[in-house]
């Protein structure tokens, strides 16, 4: 049975999108796995701790070598990147905020995105200078947006530092088959995006059936 890791990062809850296409993701599991394993990582009402000197300090060195201070600072990361290792599937719900990321995501990719445990450098390559050590794995990238148009090829391509950013961050942790659903166009009436949120829950439908049945 594989286990599905489901983050969520929204700082609104109830009227949050990127929330509601994680619950259609996992009603949708459950529906066909009734003896699912589904753990949950909530960062959108949490506070995650910064990277500090300490951490960076500690990140570096082998573990022997550390500090009770250092080995202290690097506790938020070692459960983080633990979740992340048990999981075969990682369902990540995120808004675009400022055509980026909320802060709290990026402060959590900031405690995942560590030498030796979740990438390691490649200095023999410096056309692929890191090698990813979180392998197979399935991320769903569920995400939501004031406007359209921000995919390759669109009109708002140029400003997409959310999708693209996420995505080049997980293939440097070694994760490479990554799917994105996206909400467009939140700003747009209703008529328009209940048009959109009808599409991109129906699509999160079918990517399970097609990827992970």
């Amino acid at each position: 049975m594989k286990k599905v890791l489901v983050i969520n990062s929204s700082a609104r809850t109830l009227r949050s999108h990127s929330r509601k296409l994680t619950e259609v993701f996992i009603d949708h599991w459950k529906s066909i796995h009734t003896d699912a394993i589904i753990s949950f990582r909530e960062l959108g009402n949490t506070d995650v701790p910064h990277v500090n000197e300490n951490w960076i300090a500690a990140a570096f060195k082998p573990e022997a070598a550390r500090s009770e201070e250092e080995i202290e600072a690097l506790k938020t990361s070692d459960a983080y990147i633990a979740e992340l290792r048990e999981a075969d599937v990682i369902v990540l719900g995120a808004p675009m905020y400022n055509w980026s990321i909320p802060s709290v995501l990026k402060a959590y990719i900031d405690q995942i995105v560590r030498v030796n445990e979740t990438f390691k450098f490649n200095r023999v390559n410096a056309q692929d200078p890191y090698t990813g050590l979180l392998e197979n794995k399935t991320l769903f990238l569920l995400l939501s947006r004031g406007e359209p148009g921000y995919e390759k090829g669109d009109y708002n391509e140029h400003m997409n530092f959310q999708s693209t950013y996420l995505k080049t961050v997980f293939n440097i942790m070694g994760i490479s088959n990554i799917h994105v659903v996206a909400i467009n166009g939140l700003s747009y009436g209703p008529e328009k995006l209940k048009k959109s949120i009808d599409i991109s829950h129906q699509d999160v439908r079918d990517l399970i059936e097609r990827e992970l049945v």
